[in-house]
């Protein structure tokens, strides 16, 4: 692809992540050498306007050559996205193969999608789409019919960023490179799966979203469930898309809809009250400004799924998130079974654990060993190796695939249905009063009285 158009270019996306990821493909030589970027907005703005938004939002580390060669690139086009006179007047009378990305609000994207079906955008044009997709599971369903109503789905790029980190895509390695993992991940040998993205930050001028989504929207429909798929899918027959997003939609299918009541048994929501985290304070979510109180609406969200197969039968996996808390905490811990019979004293004794550690990168095998005393006493070691992302990062991956038309980790249309089908029900009760929504003070480990 050799066009790419950027609708909703003067939002905090493209400053902080797309011209960014851009300018770093830039500096890797791993543009298109004729590829032209079309920035598409309301604001009453020119290219020399446009540009020196963008270069004073670009993240200091990146080099001023390869943001000024970016820069270079871009036509910016004042337009309303949701006028077809205007949009085809940003994109030309004849605009070929594009890649459009919607980096756009949720409510916005119908009407979008109504316009760019109804352009003269060539057939082999791609439409990008960010998270959310949709805002429940009928909204999704309508997205769908209205995309696939104008264009075919290996056209459509429903997009994760999160799939693309590093680490993460070292799941699929790690697991289906190396004989010495993938006969004991099951049910038999796995006790269970935590799968935690916790964050020292708050709202960060996010309220008008955030307080409109809450923490099982923002965080566990989306990202976390991704990650759910790569710990418990089948080995795929190869890395193609349909292979590997076939595997994926296997393991939505198979995680079962909750009742009420398991909801109420598996689940946890909660918001922070004021505190103070690294050094600052945090008044209560309540207190944003933006903040409806009425809503009720969730910085912590955990909840327990089951993935009912062969595989994962009796192994639950807990799902966890949550903002304003005491640390950044990154993981996916796989805890194993204990063994079947132990020669040694059991006090001694502690479960095997394997770490898989985002932001930074690290791989953890927790494991017992003979002490370096008595032989017959166990110490329990760590098994750790930093596994340093010098690569690029994830923004920039997903838009050289995009740019490759490479769909493999984008997420398919009956993905996106599955993970809303899954959380939905999680929502309804919470709505209904069947999970109390409980508090925790800002930079505190969350909700006192749940597991560790």
């Amino acid at each position: 692809m050799t066009r790419l158009a950027i609708f909703g270019a003067s939002g905090d996306l493209t400053s902080r992540y797309l011209m960014p990821a851009l300018a770093r493909l830039e500096a890797e030589d791993l543009l298109p050498r004729d590829l032209a970027i079309v920035a598409v907005d309301r604001q009453p703005w020119d290219d020399a306007r446009f540009t020196e938004h963008i270069r004073t939002k670009m993240p200091v580390d990146l080099t001023s050559d390869a943001a000024r060669r970016v820069c270079e690139r871009v036509t910016y086009a004042r337009a309303d996205v949701t006028s077809r006179d205007q949009v085809a007047s940003a994109l030309g009378d004849d605009p070929g193969d594009v890649v459009v990305y919607l980096a756009l609000p949720p409510h916005l994207l119908p009407d979008v999608v109504d316009v760019l079906g109804g352009s003269n955008l060539g057939t082999g044009s791609l439409i990008v789409v960010e998270k959310p997709f949709g805002t429940d599971l009928n909204s999704a369903r309508r997205l769908n019919r209205l995309l696939h109503s104008y264009f075919r789905e290996e056209q459509v790029f429903r997009i994760d960023h999160f799939v693309h980190k590093q680490m993460v895509q070292n799941i699929l390695g790690l697991r289906f490179a190396n004989r010495i993992f993938e006969p004991v991940w099951d049910a038999r040998h796995i006790e269970r799966v935590d799968i935690i993205w916790e964050e020292t930050l708050g709202l960060e001028d996010r309220a008008s979203y955030y307080d409109r989504s809450g923490a099982l929207r923002d965080m566990i429909q989306n990202h976390l469930l991704q990650l759910l798929c790569l710990v418990a899918m089948e080995p795929p027959a190869s890395l193609h898309e349909r292979d590997l997003r076939d595997a994926k939609v296997a393991v939505l299918r198979a995680v079962p809809t909750l009742t009420e009541e398991e909801v109420a048994r598996s689940s946890v929501r909660a918001r922070y009250s004021a505190g103070s985290s690294r050094g600052r304070a945090i008044p209560a979510y309540v207190d944003d400004e933006g903040i409806d109180p009425e809503r009720g609406t969730e910085t912590f969200a955990e909840v327990t799924l089951r993935v009912a197969n062969w595989r994962w039968a009796d192994t639950p996996f807990r799902l966890r998130s949550g903002k304003a808390l005491g640390r950044d905490h990154a993981e996916i811990a796989i805890h194993f079974r204990p063994v079947p019979h132990l020669a040694f004293a059991p006090s001694g004794s502690r479960a095997n654990v394997l770490h898989i550690e985002f932001d930074p990168d690290r791989l953890v095998i927790e494991i017992d060993i003979n002490g370096p005393g008595d032989p017959f006493e166990l110490e329990h070691a760590e098994l750790d190796a930093d596994l340093h992302d010098e690569g690029l990062p994830a923004y920039s991956r997903l838009l050289l695939e995009v740019l490759g038309c490479d769909p493999a980790l984008s997420i398919r249309a009956d993905e996106a249905e599955e993970a809303w089908r899954i959380v939905e029900p999680i929502l309804e009760a919470w709505q209904r009063g069947a999970v109390p929504l409980l508090e925790y003070p800002a930079g505190s480990d969350g909700p006192t009285w749940r597991d560790a």
